[in-house]
């Protein structure tokens, strides 16, 4: 009964929503009172009234003393989108670390707000039940966990990994997957398998500033490609560039890329399997933001066209459940030796209570109830955190508009450095990530990332108040 009831409310939200995004409602216009609603729905005032609290929670609608509920928003009052950006002419060499180790040096301070850092808030994470789950595994797990593990990694968990591969179209075995330390120790596992130092791969761009960081550590040169805010990777420029600067692999992160937060549309990523294929190049594929989608659907990987295992897929579930328990993997196709030979001499194994707790925390069905809720709360607070900047920065300001993961990409004026608007806002105690950070080239100091996984609140809002006027007064 309680899904039913939950089914109807969302219903009811999505055909409203429908209404004023297309207009048919609009801004101003007031909504037929609860009880008109429940009986023109044929729904119960409960449920009327979760509707418009659904409604309002997202900043669509809002409530009027002794009046009922008024239409306050829709997607035409967002800003213009970015563009995509101009290809460049050869490939670079990395250096953005001392920019970064500033903005992300101190990931604890209790006292400043960080829109800087793309993941969840606490809040959005289930740590009780997680405890349970580790209580769990040190009760089971063998020796109480004080044992390495295997070279692959923990059995249950990569079988809960093999079996969720269902949703984008796999069919694995957990023998076909290779647990790591996070993301991004998958990631460095596969550009070792695939390259050497010296190296050309091909990156987003703007980039995810952590691969930039990785390519630099490992000796490897990269290549931007231009990158759409809403399609991802332009695959006409990529397929030229390939052999134009000899590039050995290529690492995408094709869903909700950070941090343009762009998907690339199923055909596409049909089309770049294809390409790499016909080159014999490696495609690392970053799914690391993939679970979390606003639409009806996962979103497919290019992994799922995968026919000859020449993509290595990396993924962990620190965008979603722990990130302090460092449980990732790969999938690294006709790679897997390569990347089983280097985890053996850099790591040997993987942390062996947390990653059998994650294993449990998966294998009781928990995760997907989790995931519902949590992409939830995320499609609300990207919807109001776009609001806040289409109500507080200048009108000239443009912004992405993501349809899943964390991160929003803005555009300001050519003026407005965003690294010194970094270092005006640390003085409020609001951390941003200026654009500079996600690239190699003189370019994107008129942009920043800022990440919604803080909860909307009162403390939000005054924030993207006090950015707006900093940004104005940088004119």
């Amino acid at each position: 009964m309680l899904k039913t009831a939950e089914h109807l409310y969302l219903q009811v939200a999505d055909k409203l929503e429908q209404l004023i995004e297309k207009e048919v409602l609009k801004i101003g216009d007031k909504l037929p009172s609860v009880r008109v609603l429940s009986k023109e729905q044929g729904i119960s005032m409960s449920t009327a009234f979760q509707a418009y609290y659904h409604l309002e929670s997202k900043g669509l609608i809002a409530p009027r003393p002794k009046s009922g509920y008024y239409v306050q928003f829709n997607s035409r009052r967002l800003p213009q989108m970015p563009q995509a950006c101009t290809p460049v002419k050869k490939a670079s060499d990395v250096s953005v670390g001392d920019m970064m180790f500033e903005i992300f040096g101190d990931m604890k301070a209790s006292d400043v707000l960080r829109f800087s850092i793309a993941a969840p808030a606490e809040g959005l994470l289930p740590d009780a039940r997680l405890s349970k789950a580790l209580t769990q595994a040190l009760r089971t797990t063998s020796g109480h966990g004080v044992h390495y593990d295997s070279v692959q990694g923990n059995e249950l968990f990569r079988r809960q990994i093999a079996r969720m591969s269902i949703h984008w179209g796999g069919a694995l075995s957990e023998d076909d997957v290779v647990t790591t330390h996070g993301c991004m120790d998958a990631l460095k596992l596969c550009l070792g398998a695939t390259t050497q130092p010296g190296d050309t791969i091909a990156l987003e761009s703007p980039a995810y500033c952590g691969a930039l960081q990785l390519a630099h550590h490992m000796g490897l040169k990269v290549l931007e490609v231009p990158t759409s805010p809403v399609t991802g990777v332009d695959l006409d420029y990529l397929e030229k560039a390939i052999p134009r600067f000899k590039i050995k692999a290529c690492l995408f992160v094709t869903n909700f890329n950070n941090p343009l937060g762009s998907c690339m549309p199923d055909r596409n990523k049909k089309q770049l399997v294809d390409i790499l294929e016909k080159f014999d190049i490696p495609l690392i594929e970053d799914d690391i933001y993939g679970d979390m989608y606003f639409g009806k659907e996962r979103p497919l990987l290019c992994k799922t066209f995968d026919k000859t295992g020449n993509v290595l897929l990396c993924n962990s579930i620190s965008k979603s459940l722990a990130p302090g328990y460092r449980a990732g993997w790969c999938i690294p196709g006709k790679y897997k030796e390569k990347v089983l030979r280097l985890k053996q001499f850099q790591t040997i194994a993987c942390t062996s209570l947390t990653h059998a707790a994650v294993g449990l925390f998966l294998e009781n069905g928990r995760y997907e109830h989790h995931l519902r809720t949590m992409r939830k709360m995320l499609h609300t607070q990207c919807l109001r955190y776009q609001q806040a900047i289409a109500d507080y920065f200048p009108e000239d300001t443009c912004v992405t508009r993501p349809q899943g993961g964390f991160v929003l990409w803005i555009e300001l004026d050519k003026r407005i450095n965003t690294y010194e608007l970094f270092q005006q806002a640390m003085r409020k105690k609001i951390s941003i990530a200026p654009g500079r950070i996600f690239t190699l080239q003189d370019r994107y100091h008129n942009c920043l990332r800022i990440s919604y996984g803080t909860p909307w609140s009162k403390q939000v809002d005054d924030a993207f108040r006090t950015l707006g006027k900093l940004i104005r007064n940088m004119y």
